[in-house]
Formats: structure tokens, sequence, C-alpha cells
């Protein structure tokens, strides 16, 4: 099973993990997707976007079409969310213009503390 963690982390924490897996030639063993802010993460995480993960995980790939069919909404506005959903790497894009979650479980990962 292939687990992709979304994670909140700042730029300079995600340049210093790629150079030590660089420098030691192991990376973590589940794919990371980082954003800046938990406002950022949020906003590219809309419900709506969230419910098209939910239903493209583990499908394979997919048409736009198939994909607004699973979730029950119009072409046009999933299209919209899966532009964004590629934009920040989390969805692919296959050779013959489908789309695809190439993961079978998320998981969100940050902390909330005090100032």
């Amino acid at each position: 099973m292939s687990t992709v963690v979304l994670e909140i982390r700042s730029l300079e924490d995600t340049l210093a993990n790629a150079s030590r897996a660089m420098k030691t030639g192991r990376a973590k063993s589940e794919a990371r997707i980082s954003f800046a802010t938990p406002e950022l993460l949020w906003e590219v995480l809309t419900a709506k976007r969230w419910e098209l993960l939910k239903a493209l995980c583990g499908a394979g790939p997919v048409s736009i079409r198939a994909a607004a069919r699973r979730v029950g909404r119009d072409v046009k506005a999933v299209h919209g969310d899966v532009r964004a959903l590629l934009e920040a790497g989390i969805l692919d894009r296959t050779s013959d213009g489908r789309v695809q979650f190439p993961f079978d479980t998320v998981k969100v990962e940050f902390l909330l503390s005090a100032a």
C-alpha cells in the first residue's frame, strides 16, 4: 500500500531533508507533499477537492468526466479542482490525458502549538 503524507513544513526544512537524503542515499519511506502554512494546505484541499481525492484514491487513471461522475459533480467544476490538485503536485496526469491519485492512503500531518 502506498501512502502520501501531506504536511506543513517550511521550505528550509524541506530542502534540508532533501539534502540529507541525497547525502545518505536514503529517503523517507513515504511520499511527502509539503505546504508552507496550514492556510495554504486548506486553500488547496477544499472540502470538494478532498471528496475528489477520496473518490480517486486507489482508482487508477480516470478521465475528468469519470472523476466527475464518481463525485456526482459538474465536469467543469471538477476540471478546475483537478487543475488545482495537479498544480499542487497531488494528482498526476498520464500520457493519455487521464488523471490519477497514485496513492492508496493519505496521511495529513501538522502540529498546532501555542504562539
